[in-house]
């Protein structure tokens, strides 16, 4: 432990109330636990002034590195991290441009694979069902990226077959029941994370919706569970355990290019590839 402050890192998230970030915290933790750290971690509910809040604590208890999930943060957030110089990486997300270190993969590319291979079905009707895309640079960059590819094929959806909702399955569930109870519906639902698409799975079977004679649906993430449902659910494979295992590492690099005076300070991008599973 010579030369660190505390022997810990902070990693904040946006929840661990469900399993979204779960397989990436864990091989995250493994990461840097072989290097000697104890991480602590902490949530901010997808609140970005939230998060700044918290960022400062860790500070406070001089944590010897930041981990975050994706690349949306407050202004006030990235000037803290300047000024304090801890070393900092941000974990799920990946853009070649990113304005601190970053380890995931390419969100819109997400989206876009989504897309194509709803359209490659020969679905031309087509709902969108998302989380705000408000300080969540996930969700949005995998929205934008499917719109690119519906326009392209001119299967952009109406108003109406574009909705919101929340990283919970019983509220995504209403959310995406009342799509079907519109007077011309859906024949695909395409859903910005597996959460969302679990509860579209569920609705369609309370109303008598086949999935996917009748309705095919489609998810991102691949979380853990997804490929044991009835029917199994066709999603975008994030591999989060590489991405977190990845992250830990240059985690535990970037603090030991702090401690060098001749470090570079330059940035880390590392991109992980996804896939249809």
């Amino acid at each position: 432990m010579h030369g660190r402050r505390s022997g810990t890192i902070g990693l904040i998230v946006p929840t661990i109330d469900h399993a979204i970030f779960a397989e990436v915290i864990q091989s995250f933790s493994d990461a840097v636990d072989q290097a000697g750290f104890t991480l602590l971690i902490a949530s901010h509910g997808f609140d970005l002034e939230r998060e700044y809040a918290v960022l400062r604590k860790f500070l406070e208890h001089r944590v010897d590195g930041v981990a975050l999930i994706g690349l949306d943060h407050s202004e006030p957030t990235f000037q803290l991290l300047d000024q304090q110089a801890v070393p900092v990486i941000s974990i799920w997300n990946y853009e070649e441009d990113s304005r601190i270190s970053c380890v995931g993969a390419a969100n819109n590319e997400a989206g876009e694979m989504a897309a194509r291979h709803v359209l490659d079905l020969g679905h031309r009707r087509i709902a969108l069902v998302f989380p705000k895309t408000v300080g969540n640079d996930r969700a949005r960059g995998r929205l934008e990226g499917a719109l690119t590819q519906l326009r392209h094929q001119q299967a952009e959806p109406p108003e109406a077959w574009t909705i919101q909702a929340p990283y919970n399955i019983a509220e995504a569930k209403e959310a995406c029941g009342a799509l079907f109870d519109l007077p011309e519906r859906p024949t695909a639902l395409l859903c910005g994370n597996d959460v969302i698409a679990q509860g579209a799975i569920y609705a369609a079977v309370q109303r008598g919706v086949q999935v996917p004679e009748d309705l095919s649906v489609l998810g991102i993430g691949d979380f853990k569970g997804s490929k044991e449902m009835e029917p199994p659910l066709t999603t975008i494979h994030f591999p989060a355990e590489e991405i977190g295992g990845l992250a830990g590492r240059e985690m535990c690099d970037l603090i030991a290019q702090s401690e060098d005076l001749k470090s570079t300070g330059q940035l880390v991008r590392k991109k992980c590839q996804i896939s249809l599973a």
